[in-house]
């Protein structure tokens, strides 16, 4: 069944395979300057090689090379025969769809094969068994004929070719989106998991440090534990049902209105956050997604390397950027404890990602007067919604 696209194609080579055998049909009944007939072999034949010079052309997309075998047989037979030439146009039309369709194996001989079959039948017509020009009009003629068919030859191998490259650059295009997308994916299970077993571990040592001597303190911790494993889990399946089935709940995104809930888990991790968010009314989706994360990930680093601890935490926006600022004070000195271990591995470098993805600037690092600091810089044109 033809492709709907290409239905007026096949009308084009049908509507060029009747003119070229009209054409044809006219050459055999021509006659020479003498009035005597320039084909002079029966009329079923003349008839019988304009077809098979023309009503192949209707089929060139089906079957290219087929089609440039008996279209050149007949118009080879053609100029030993004395009818008419012209420049094999026909031929030029077969070939085209060789170089198009056919890969370089196949289509490479077939031009090798065509290219002396043509020019030498016309040389032999002309020249040596019909005699009508001197050898170097045969060798003109023969010259023309080669240009026709190897030119058109060669237009369908650079158009193969170029539809090629575009197709391997679409494929390259989608490998590229998937590997965004799985990483977009990869940072928000690491967000989720990192966040919220930090929670969980922490939570965990301090009923584990308590339970004898305060079973209630013990009992709060389990809760906390209990609250955060069940967030992290609904989240869990939220994100994995996007890679299961189109279909697939989804919860809502994550926006600067939940930040305070981030706060309230660090809270109760033993982190005592001092949150402060002005003026991010009209920021796209995207970008409070991204602003999010940068506070979640932030929250994360000192509940697992600082806690117990403060910290304050500020997001605002002007009229070019979105400040993001996370500065905690290091955790408590006490006697024996071992040096704060610096925040390190995914965390960082997703946040890094993040920022750059919106041409943002990221910084990071321990404060002069202790603790650690996180530093983003988002730009706000073309991340408002209208």
């Amino acid at each position: 069944m033809k492709p709907k696209g290409q239905r007026h194609l096949y009308a084009l080579d049908l509507i060029a395979a009747l003119a070229l055998t009209a054409v044809y049909v006219g050459f055999a009944r021509m006659t020479s300057d003498d009035g005597q007939p320039a084909y002079t072999g029966p009329p079923w034949l003349g008839c019988l090689i304009a077809a098979t010079v023309g009503l192949p052309i209707a089929v060139r997309r089906r079957w290219p090379l087929p089609v440039l075998v008996a279209v050149l047989t007949a118009l080879a037979t053609a100029s030993l025969l004395d009818i008419p030439r012209e420049p094999y146009a026909a031929a030029g039309l077969a070939a085209y769809l060789v170089g198009l369709a056919e890969p370089a194996r196949r289509s490479v001989p077939a031009l090798a094969v065509s290219l002396p079959v043509a020019c030498g039948a016309v040389y032999l017509g002309e020249a040596v068994v019909t005699p009508a020009e001197d050898w170097q009009g045969a060798v003109g003629v023969a010259g023309l004929v080669l240009l026709v068919i190897g030119g058109s030859w060669g237009a369908g191998f650079t158009v193969r070719g170029r539809r090629a490259e575009g197709a391997r650059e679409q494929r390259r295009r989608a490998e590229r989106a998937l590997d965004e997308e799985r990483l977009r994916i990869a940072r928000e299970l690491h967000d989720i998991v990192s966040h919220n077993l930090s929670l969980i571990a922490v939570k965990a040592g301090v009923a584990g440090h308590v339970a004898e001597a305060d079973p209630g303190e013990a009992r709060a911790a389990l809760k906390v534990i209990e609250e955060t494993s069940r967030s992290a889990l609904a989240e869990m399946r939220r994100t994995l049902g996007v890679l299961r089935t189109e279909g697939a709940p989804l919860g809502p995104v994550p926006d600067l209105d939940r930040i305070g809930s981030l706060a309230a888990e660090a809270h109760r991790a033993g982190v005592d956050v001092d949150l402060s968010v002005h003026a991010t009314e009209g920021l796209a989706e995207g970008t409070q997604l991204t602003i999010y994360r940068i506070v979640q990930e932030s929250l994360t680093n000192v509940v697992r390397h600082a806690a117990p601890t403060r910290c304050q935490v500020i997001v605002e926006a002007n009229a070019r950027e979105v400040r993001i600022d996370v500065a905690d004070e290091g955790p408590p000195s006490v006697p024996g404890r071992t040096v704060r271990e610096l925040p390190g591995g995914h965390g960082l470098l997703g946040m890094r990602e993040r920022a750059m993805m919106y041409g943002g600037s990221f910084e990071a690092g321990p404060r002069p007067e202790g603790g650690f600091a996180v530093s983003v810089r988002l730009p706000v044109e073309g991340n408002q919604t209208t």
